[in-house]
């Protein structure tokens, strides 16, 4: 994988680095020079720690989106021993922005449904960076129900900024779909574990976000719409969406403490774009965890616990002040 490039916040991090690597690439380096060696270290640790503890909700969408983040066609290949990927919605097409496939999970058979960005233009352009149509979420639920049919868990991997908002998209029933899935999903008579590795954008990311165990990367988000969609709406600009991120209140410790998610699973020190495989073994964990925990549950209380789950998020009580 290529050299990470630094968003913003982190250039005095990656300056302090390069600093240390031409340190560390001298010949024959002197005791004082080891010296400064190692206390550069700690501080290029230090400063990293304090500063990805630190970010703002904007700066947590910048490194959501960033460009060397982990995709689900890299946890594929980091996290399951094996995947058969399956295409299609015996209706239209198959949308690249979803990959679907059969996996196998630490010994355990699996259905994987999972956002796709791309990471070269063309992939970008054939999966409208993970902006999914209607025949992909036709085909999201199409293997979703083959899986409950056969008894196999489902893992749902969440990474968009939203549905694709075409006009071909609305002619062929996107909205539809959606609410279609989210319908379906709650009836699912298998464990669903949904994590949201990177953007989780409006009924995009709930499309294939219906699950009993919720999960949220350290510097991912999951909101009810993107940050510039909701500065367009209310100050009629997408420079304000800085200011939208903050008053959204979807990064992974908002979620955790309004109860939207059931995990924040950590990221590696300075994101999951810098260390990828420590990522997806921070990943493979809390999935292991979670289905150790969810099969043991009926099926009918599962069902039942999944449809209550949901039913309570946003739920508030109005009193007397």
């Amino acid at each position: 994988m290529s050299s990470p490039q630094p968003l913003p916040f982190e250039k005095p991090i990656y300056e302090l680095e390069d600093q240390l690597s031409r340190l560390e690439s001298e010949p024959n380096p002197t005791p004082a020079v080891q010296e400064s060696i190692q206390r550069m270290r700690v501080e290029v640790t230090q400063m990293t720690r304090e500063r990805y503890e630190n970010l703002d909700p904007w700066e947590v969408v910048q490194v959501s989106r960033h460009q060397d983040r982990p995709q689900t066609a890299d946890y594929i290949e980091l996290v399951f021993d094996e995947f058969v990927e399956l295409h299609g919605d015996k209706s239209f097409g198959d949308d690249r922005a979803l990959i679907t496939g059969f996996a196998k999970l630490d010994g355990r058979k699996v259905m994987l449904v999972g956002h796709q960005k791309g990471r070269t233009l063309k992939e970008r352009n054939e999966c409208l960076y993970g902006c999914a149509h209607p025949e992909g979420y036709r085909k999201a639920m199409a293997k979703m129900e083959m899986a409950s049919r056969y008894g196999l868990p489902i893992v749902c991997l969440i990474d968009t900024p939203g549905a694709y908002p075409g006009v071909g998209a609305e002619e062929r029933g996107q909205a539809y779909n959606i609410a279609l899935n989210l319908r379906e999903m709650s009836t699912l008579e298998v464990p669903i574990v949904c994590v949201v590795i990177g953007e989780g954008g409006s009924g995009g990311a709930l499309g294939i976000g219906i699950g009993d165990h919720v999960a949220v990367l350290q510097n991912a988000y999951y909101s009810v719409i993107s940050p510039e969609g909701c500065a367009g709406i209310l100050w009629k600009h997408s420079d304000q969406a800085p200011k939208a991120a903050k008053a959204l209140k979807f990064t992974s410790r908002n979620l955790m403490e309004l109860g939207v998610i059931d995990e924040v699973i950590p990221e590696p020190l300075g994101g999951a774009h810098r260390n990828h495989r420590q990522m997806a073994m921070n990943l493979k964990g809390s999935l292991v965890a979670a289905f150790q925990e969810l099969e043991s549950i009926p099926k009918d209380d599962l069902v039942d616990r999944r449809y209550d789950r949901f039913r309570r998020i946003g739920v508030f009580e109005e009193g007397v002040v």
